[in-house]
């Protein structure tokens, strides 16, 4: 039986703490910049304690940018491509890892093919569908095509062919149970765990997306992401207000670690230990 401090664990808990370290420092020196006029990045050594200038930033970046829209434009896009691509690729690996139809491999490998196409060859049939249809500088454009992906059907597909026992299924079908109410009552309690996670990865790369937000949409309507952009552009640089807006932008995100981390963990053992 190993000590509680025996050489291994302590050199585990010094490279954890050296990693969280390193990992949140510059999310840390972002609001010290940001607390600080532009004079405090010129200082010999860098200051490390935050200033008092922090809320008179924040006006600076209201009044530059529609950054208030742009927080609620990033909000409504993440949160409803998170939860599009949870639904839709919970019931498509439901159906390519438990359910038994023509073709169903050859589907799954042409789904999983689309994964290799880089994303920036679609943007131009893209943008000329969303200009036919008169969805650009909508939110229509950034939420439609991105409901469901291709990772996420594969990841759900291959937790749900692991985790959801067949026999389960089989039981439902004895007792009535429809494919549909099956999908509900039976496939979306077990596939909880794997769907939290997929949530969450889906809501972070929706609320980090820059490209194709600065393509369809307009600078009166931005996304966090394009309010940031429209920040750095200026012919001299204000460091100050960029790291401030980046700051007030990433600030959504801790918050939805902090208040959703320990379920999706709790969610993750749970599925792990029934799986």
């Amino acid at each position: 039986m190993t000590s509680r401090h025996s050489p291994a664990r302590v050199l585990t808990y010094l490279t954890l703490i050296a990693v969280a370290f390193f990992s949140a420092f510059p999310l840390y020196y972002s609001v010290v910049v940001a607390s600080r006029h532009n004079s405090a990045l010129a200082q010999v050594p860098p200051p490390l304690i935050p200033g008092g200038n922090f809320f008179a930033n924040v006006a600076r970046v209201f009044d530059s940018v529609p950054f208030a829209l742009a927080l609620l434009n990033s909000l409504l896009v993440a949160g409803s491509i998170a939860l599009s691509v949870m639904f839709f690729s919970t019931l498509a690996g439901f159906a390519f890892a438990k359910l038994r139809f023509r073709g169903r491999n050859v589907l799954l490998l042409l789904t999983v093919a689309t994964m290799m196409v880089p994303a920036q060859l679609g943007i131009i049939p893209l943008y000329m569908m969303m200009v036919k249809i008169e969805w650009t500088g909508t939110m229509y454009a950034l939420i439609v095509p991105s409901m469901v992906s291709a990772f996420g059907v594969f990841f759900m597909t291959q937790f749900l062919s692991r985790a959801l026992p067949t026999e389960l299924l089989e039981a439902g079908r004895v007792d009535g149970c429809t494919t549909w109410g099956l999908f509900w009552h039976v496939v979306l309690p077990v596939a909880r765990p794997a769907a939290a996670v997929l949530g969450m990865l889906t809501f972070m790369t929706a609320w980090n997306d820059y490209f194709w937000p600065l393509v369809v949409l307009t600078p009166e309507n931005p996304t966090v992401q394009v309010a940031l952009s429209t920040l750095a552009s200026g012919y001299v640089n204000d460091y100050v207000l960029g790291l401030t807006g980046t700051a007030l932008g990433t600030l959504p995100l801790v918050l939805v670690f902090v208040l959703l981390g320990k379920q999706i963990i709790g969610g993750i053992m749970q599925g792990a230990l029934k799986g």
